[in-house]
């Protein structure tokens, strides 16, 4: 039972990586499965609420068996014809939801670290029409511009698409961890008198520490300014579309060029499921496409995985269908909404505690914290809250993560673990205290 572990195991150790000459026996193999489940993290676990990972829902983990069965390649159409079909219905439909427009469609992709990817290099394919020959000929240096805490996949991309990582242009954010539209307007003008080439604005919809969300219509504006292209990194913040309550925080993704969503984060989908869409569909067609030769083509459904950055994929498209299926609107409205009942619990907590402080306002799930008790000198804060997060776990069975933000040690909890309720944010408070207590003496 998942209740019976802790959430991260206190010891865990990997099978050997030996290949057996023969084969081993059907119990030998299960009691090593045992072992491994048990030396892995357990995010089922109600005091797991330290990351942006959750327990799969029951269809997805089938939808994952099913589409292991069946083994089906969707690089093409004539290797995965129902699963092709599928994808592009479904993608059509999210990327409606966002509201980027009747042309709109995208792929799937094993993460949003690639359809950050994809993303950019249409960006910087259509801005430059370097499809075919290269940046060679580009005279300047193109750049683009995203929040100092955006993603890191994102100086990937630029370091795999031949920018280098130092042409992301960070831009400051506020008090709440947000973009500065005046500070992005200013970064793209100082580009500019430098000679360089402004191509594209990242605006990220649920950041990574803190869960906030950069003013989107404010960004739009400023890239609509410029003429550069807008990519909406909505990879944990654009479930909210799902919510009544909650979705106006997403108010101006409509306008982006590309989004990217994660749904095996607030969605519940099994790992990876993620995707890269696009306001025009064509797009893709044009600025990205490279066509396998060995495929028959296909004139109502294209071969995706010539329109993506993988070309052998595995259908995670059924898991995802088929969580939408099983849990449909009200359930993922319900699951969203619940969640931020529990983080305004922990908001008016941490605001209320004479030792503790947020980093930023929460937007979202995510709520990040620590103790600065009056009676611990601001260079011992960052041991203290570590040692504030081993107590937690080891003693309360409570997992919170340590991120460094602003140069600091926080405690981060996200709450998206449908079986943490409030008797477990008792239990996190009770050790806090008692955590402080005893230090203090």
């Amino acid at each position: 039972m998942a209740n019976d572990r802790s959430p991260l195991p206190e010891n865990s150790s990997a099978p050997s990586g030996a290949i057996p000459d023969s084969s081993r026996s059907q119990s030998d193999l299960l009691d090593d499965i045992e072992t491994i489940v048990r030396g892995s993290m357990n995010p089922a676990y109600p005091g797991y609420i330290g990351h942006m990972d959750t327990i799969p829902t029951t269809v997805s983990v089938l939808g994952d068996l099913v589409a292991s069965a069946v083994n089906n390649n969707m690089l093409s159409v004539e290797m995965s014809p129902v699963f092709s079909e599928l994808e592009v219905r479904l993608t059509e439909k999210i990327a409606d939801e966002f509201g980027l427009g009747p042309d709109a469609g995208g792929v799937l992709c094993s993460g949003g670290s690639l359809a950050n990817l994809h993303a950019l290099t249409v960006a910087r394919n259509q801005a430059f029409n370097v499809h075919k020959e290269g940046l060679v000929g580009v005279g300047r240096k193109p750049v683009l511009f995203a929040s100092e805490v955006a993603h890191t996949s994102l100086q990937k991309a630029a370091m795999l698409v031949g920018l280098g990582t130092d042409a992301v242009i960070p831009i400051e954010t506020d008090d709440n961890s947000r973009m500065d539209p005046n500070a992005l307007e200013q970064a793209i003008e100082k580009a500019e008198r430098e000679d360089r080439a402004p191509f594209c604005v990242i605006a990220t919809a649920g950041t990574t520490t803190t869960g906030n969300i950069d003013p989107l219509p404010a960004i739009r504006d400023v890239a609509d300014e410029h003429d550069l292209w807008f990519h909406v990194d909505a990879a944990y913040g654009g479930a909210l579309v799902f919510s009544e309550a909650e979705c106006g925080r997403l108010d101006g993704i409509e306008s982006a060029d590309s989004v990217t969503f994660n749904p095996q984060k607030w969605c519940y989908v099994a790992k990876t499921c993620a995707m890269a869409l696009f306001a025009d569909e064509d797009i893709l067609q044009e600025d990205f496409r490279i066509g396998a030769p060995y495929m028959r083509g296909n004139d109502a459904i294209p071969n995706l995985g010539e329109l993506s950055v993988q070309g052998t994929r595995r259908a995670d498209i059924l898991k995802l269908w088929l969580t939408f299926q099983h849990l449909g609107r009200d359930g993922l409205e319900q699951l969203i909404d619940e969640s931020y009942r529990l983080t305004a619990l922990i908001r008016d907590r941490v605001v209320k505690h004479d030792a503790l402080e947020l980093a930023s306002r929460p937007e979202m799930n995510i709520i990040c914290f620590r103790a600065v008790p009056e009676w611990c000198p601001s260079e011992k804060q960052d041991d203290l809250n570590n040692r504030l997060q081993q107590t937690l776990l080891s003693e309360h069975d409570i997992f919170v993560s340590l991120p460094t933000y602003r140069d600091n040690r926080w405690l981060r909890v996200v709450l998206l673990n449908p079986f943490t309720g409030e008797e477990t944010l008792q239990r996190l408070f009770g050790g806090i205290d008692g955590f402080l207590n005893a230090e203090q003496g």
